[in-house]
């Protein structure tokens, strides 16, 4: 087939579903623009978790107090961070859960986002200052920033979509977030020597205001939509108890193997983490340099999944649904984990976890997401959200642990252990589409079915 040809009916069909679906420009610039304003700052996050200067990263009361137990804090910086994480998350997924609860759609949607681009002010002036300790601060609230927007966007594109239009578009979507995921650490490299790193943050918010208005656009749409079916609308507090996500989670056996998956998946990409860190760690001493290395790595993932989105991940969606999705992203971290258990070597690490986060992005989380479009409100934004903070943290933390202790047996047995992991992985995936079969193929606008009984 001529390319150009190819690309001519990709084109339209991009064309006509922009006719078919007036909300999805907005879908569009909404994750563009988060996905932006998050990559502005992931190089910066990473700078931090692999800095020499201790100083920077961890208050000096921190400082002193593993130093007074003769421990080098600097030995165990990711560990620490990761740690910090989970516990923040374990902390404010109630708040989160109160938040959804009790007020409708129109207001913590904006609630959440208008909390981030006020807390990126006062970055702004912590990294403008220099003040000590700040680099742990950026790395605890970005983690916490990427895992609820995140969450919070596919939720509510759950309500705008129906589960066949999700099949259609999240492809798209998710190309759309790729670009900006592309333009935000390009943008990062271009400028954070010249304008610094506190204001890469004031860039960030201008983003996330965009975000706010997107949210005020779309939710016309959802509202329809819900009046349309007769729905449960998401314009009345959902009500429910605080920790029901969690409690869903434990309770459901389909949110299980999805946590189960998740957290499998958080395994492959922390143990080729903190790899890299360590790459990073001896050869960049420069926090700028180091941002900018990070940059690169984080533009060649999603180049990758840019091209897997949008030349696959609609066809396979489409054609034979989301098993193929989240069946061959285990694949090939399995065949990544075997070459490096054989051959660990710094080029190669930097491979796979391109490899592996790009097949994340660009196939596994829009498969993933898509089955929120067949259940009830309480799935989606209480047990979705747990799933992608709590769970996902608690991943982090375990994996980052694990990977401290077997570092100590050399690469080849933290490689060893990624392939059971990765297999691991494959079977909670095949487990989830033996659940997903048995969902209703859109969701119910009564409280018959299994997946509608929680809304």
């Amino acid at each position: 087939m001529d390319p150009s040809s190819s690309a001519t009916t990709r084109f339209g069909r991009f064309r006509m579903a922009m006719s078919e679906s007036p909300p999805l420009l907005w879908a569009f610039v909404y994750f563009f623009c988060l996905l932006s304003g998050y990559y502005v700052l992931r190089p910066v996050r990473e700078a931090m978790g692999a800095s020499n200067d201790v100083q920077a990263v961890f208050p000096p009361a921190m400082i002193e107090f593993f130093a007074a137990r003769g421990m080098a804090l600097k030995d165990f910086t990711l560990q620490v961070l990761f740690t910090c994480t989970f516990i923040i998350m374990l902390l404010l997924q109630p708040a989160y859960g109160w938040l959804v609860s009790r007020y409708p759609r129109r207001v913590f949607l904006p609630a959440v986002y208008g909390f981030f681009i006020g807390t990126l002010l006062l970055f702004y002036l912590l990294f403008d200052s220099g003040m000590p300790g700040r680099g742990m601060a950026f790395f605890l609230w970005i983690a916490v920033f990427n895992l609820f927007a995140v969450a919070v966007f596919w939720s509510f594109m759950a309500d705008v979509f129906s589960n066949a239009e999700a099949r259609k578009y999240y492809g798209y979507i998710g190309a759309a977030g790729t670009v900006g995921a592309i333009l935000g650490p390009v943008l990062t490299r271009t400028f954070v020597e010249r304008i610094g790193i506190a204001n890469l943050m004031l860039v960030s918010a201008g983003f996330l205001m965009v975000c706010v208005f997107c949210q005020l656009r779309l939710r016309l749409w959802a509202v329809a939509r819900e009046q349309e079916r007769k729905a449960v609308s998401g314009e009345q507090p959902m009500g429910g108890e605080i920790l029901a996500g969690l409690k869903l989670i434990a309770r459901e056996p389909l949110l299980r193997w999805l946590a189960s998956l998740v957290v499998m998946g958080v395994g492959v990409g922390t143990l080729l983490y903190n790899e890299q860190a360590a790459i990073v760690r001896q050869y960049y001493t420069d926090p700028a340099a180091s941002t900018a290395y990070y940059a690169t790595i984080d533009t060649a993932v999603n180049v990758l999944t840019l091209l897997v989105q949008l030349l696959l991940t609609r066809w396979l969606l489409r054609s034979f649904g989301i098993g193929p999705a989240l069946l061959i992203p285990g694949c090939a971290i399995i065949l990544g984990y075997s070459i490096l258990t054989a051959s660990p070597l710094p080029l190669m690490v930097a491979i796979v976890q391109v490899v592996t986060r790009a097949s994340e992005f660009s196939l596994a989380k829009p498969a993933r997401e898509t089955i929120y479009t067949r259940v009830g409100r309480e799935w989606r934004y209480k047990a979705g959200a747990a799933i992608d903070t709590v769970i996902y943290r608690g991943g982090d933390l375990s994996f980052v642990w694990l990977h401290k202790f077997l570092s100590a047996f050399g690469s080849n047995v933290v490689f060893g252990a990624g392939l059971l992991v990765a297999s691991a992985m494959t079977f909670s995936a095949w487990r989830l589409l033996r659940e997903e079969s048995k969902l209703p193929s859109e969701r119910a606008t009564t409280g018959t079915s299994q997946a509608a009984k929680t809304s």
